[in-house]
């Protein structure tokens, strides 16, 4: 019993080091989205951090119309992102899951 405990822990450390190296690569993940009509374009990493934006002129001369494309264009690129992130990290969460008892019924 103790050594599966041992290997459950050593199983747990490895999952928890692959996590961490799938948050780094996730960084260099890059999603690009961009508005209807292509006046809006956004760049994020797969961790949500904003890398670029390129806002065409014409969106400059009304605030208020730039502000509503950047809330709806910005709001899909996290989506987007949030939906990778959330994927890749709950890959390398299952694969490294140790095989407990009864824990199936969470699947």
């Amino acid at each position: 019993m103790f050594g599966d405990m041992m290997n459950m822990m050593g199983k747990l450390k490895e999952t928890q080091k692959k996590v961490e190296e799938t948050k780094k690569r996730l960084d260099t993940v890059l999603i690009d989205e961009q508005s209807n009509d292509g006046k809006l374009r956004i760049t994020l990493t797969a961790n949500r951090t904003i890398k670029a934006i390129e806002i065409d002129d014409q969106l400059l001369e009304d605030k208020e119309q730039l502000e509503d494309y950047l809330i709806i264009t910005l709001n899909k690129a996290i989506e987007k992102a949030t939906n990778v992130n959330e994927t890749e990290l709950a890959a390398v969460a299952k694969e490294g899951m140790p095989n407990i008892p009864g824990m199936d019924m969470f699947k």
